[in-house]
């Protein structure tokens, strides 16, 4: 095997070891309790990692035993692979770069409202069809049930950092607001019912008597029933957005640091393959020759 073959089969295993962090984001996404529910974020980024992998795979093993056809079709596939990544990464830096998240004061946790996120999450997750189950899933995942368990006073739990489907929503503005600016501007919170209602603290999933119910429309959809609580509210929606785009936009940091390592892997195997075929050329012309 050719020096330049020998420097190709290494860069092919370190482009192997390049789709384990992609294989590990998709996993680490996958395995989020919120994106249980949610199965458009559960495979994507891991086929596309193990497609990487047995490329790479590939690769190595055309390198190693200087199959030059299996060498070409690494190249063209590990091409495609990595173009499909940078698409990815910038769809996903694109949906995800709305924030709906604003700071509360006297609270810890941010608060979130439907209208911040792009579209094609709310659409993704709020038509009917799609709530419909997601809602089902998010009620059997006892996210909010952890919350009694953890905070026994109001103190504790308003200064809590709360995630975005358990934390409570943002007050609206002073002015009267219209039906259709109040659903817009719901904001976060699966667990609890809008601050502008008025509720009376009991509990972190247990309040009552609400001192203003037509605040907001998510007033009315609130439910002291554990297996209701405020997952049929505009707010939760937003909370579970507020919640995917966290997670999205810290998977995509090992997403950039594996394309900018493969990008790097790839150029040098382009110029190794080169470099072994002009080898092999002069090899040929030299055993023709003598």
């Amino acid at each position: 095997m050719g020096v330049s073959n020998n420097i190709t089969a290494v860069l092919n295993f370190a482009a192997l070891l390049c789709s384990i962090p992609i294989i590990g984001a998709g996993i680490w996404l996958a395995s989020k309790q919120d994106n249980e529910c949610i199965h458009m974020v559960r495979w994507p980024v891991i086929i596309l990692g193990v497609l990487i992998l047995l490329v790479s795979l590939a690769g190595f093993v055309g390198a190693y035993w200087n199959h030059q056809c299996l060498l070409a079709v690494y190249l063209f596939a590990m091409a495609v692979l990595i173009v499909l990544l940078l698409v990815l990464l910038v769809f996903a830096f694109a949906v995800t770069r709305p924030d709906g998240s604003y700071a509360v004061p006297g609270r810890a946790y941010k608060e979130y409202r439907l209208a911040g996120f792009s579209s094609w999450l709310r659409d993704r997750v709020t038509s009917a069809g799609s709530w419909a189950q997601i809602r089902t899933c998010l009620s059997a995942s006892n996210v909010c049930g952890k919350l009694g368990q953890r905070y026994l006073t109001p103190d504790q739990f308003f200064q809590a950092d709360l995630t975005p489907i358990q934390a409570s929503p943002r007050p609206p503005p002073p002015i009267a607001l219209s039906l259709s600016l109040s659903l817009e501007h719901a904001a976060s919170g699966c667990c609890k019912p809008p601050t502008a209602c008025g509720y009376g603290y009991v509990n972190p999933t247990l309040w009552i008597n609400p001192a203003n119910p037509v605040a907001d429309v998510d007033c009315y959809a609130w439910s002291n029933d554990q297996t209701q609580l405020c997952y049929n509210c505009n707010s939760c929606k937003a909370g579970l957005l507020g919640n995917l785009r966290s997670e999205w936009r810290k998977a995509n940091v090992a997403l950039i640091i594996a394309a900018v390592a493969l990008i790097w892997v790839y150029l040098i195997a382009c110029s190794a393959f080169k470099n072994a075929q002009t080898e092999d050329l002069f090899r040929r012309y030299k055993q023709g020759y003598v």
